[in-house]
């Protein structure tokens, strides 16, 4: 990763506990999904979940049956997810240098985070410590534009602060993977304040950028003109490409 991604990639450690507060989850179709394009049956499967941050995706394919590990690279991040999931193991590691023996896993995931990886090497990696008929599951959880006043929102935060800040990469082909992909698109209401909490827990505003404590007291003024009641409902779009690894050594049952 160039510099400046790097630092964006290590400002979560600050808001950790802020992060785990205020991120959404997921919908659970997703892991219906998942588990229909992948040909893996999250039960009892072997999962590693990597950029695990605080555990959001890891708590929920560890309460559909997987026998996940969280793969975490940052210390507070990791400090977070084991206070608050001290029933899923987790170890230290990146996307790009993976813990696991080769072959080892029915599946691997990225919720929010292969964006972070060099897929360079987090794809070979992938191919490596997957078994036969295993597959890679990337994921993200983007705020559906095709909603106005989410839509004024992103023209906003590109006005003042530049492209880029919110938009994912999500592949088609890397390092030898064939991606397939499925969309759900799902809303949660939730207060004015609940939801600036979550946007501030996004790199933009953990890297120091001037402007963007006035930037959110701004927001907070626009919002509750456009919502007087103080709710609003957040809508997104869980993007989701799956990449199956050689032939199925099994058919899911």
């Amino acid at each position: 990763m160039a510099d400046g991604a790097v630092e964006r990639a290590r400002s979560f450690g600050s808001a950790a506990g802020r992060y785990a507060d205020h991120r959404p989850s997921y919908p659970g179709g997703l892991f219906d999904v998942l588990e229909e394009v992948s040909g893996v049956a999250l039960a009892g499967a072997r999962v590693a979940d990597v950029g695990a941050g605080t555990g959001i995706a890891t708590r929920l394919l560890h309460d559909r049956g997987a026998a996940v590990v969280g793969v975490e690279p940052g210390a507070a991040m990791a400090d977070e997810f084991r206070r608050r999931h001290p029933q899923v193991p987790l170890v230290r590691g990146d996307g790009d240098r993976l813990p696991f023996a080769s072959g080892s896993l029915d599946l691997l995931t990225y919720a929010q985070s292969w964006h972070w990886t060099d897929p360079a090497r987090s794809g070979p990696e992938a191919l490596r410590v997957l078994r036969p008929g295993g597959a890679l599951a990337v994921w993200s959880n983007d705020p559906d534009t095709g909603i106005e006043w989410i839509a004024g929102q992103q023209a906003r935060i590109e006005e003042e602060f530049g492209p880029g800040w919110y938009v994912n990469e999500h592949p088609r082909s890397q390092s030898g993977l064939e991606f397939t992909t499925r969309s759900l698109r799902w809303s949660r209401r939730i207060g004015v304040d609940a939801h600036l909490a979550k946007l501030a827990t996004h790199s933009l505003f953990l890297v120091g950028l001037p402007g963007t404590g006035e930037f959110l007291v701004r927001e907070r003024e626009r919002l509750l003109r456009l919502f007087p009641g103080g709710t609003v409902a957040e809508h997104y779009v869980v993007d989701l490409r799956v990449a199956r690894a050689g032939r199925p050594e099994r058919p899911l049952t």
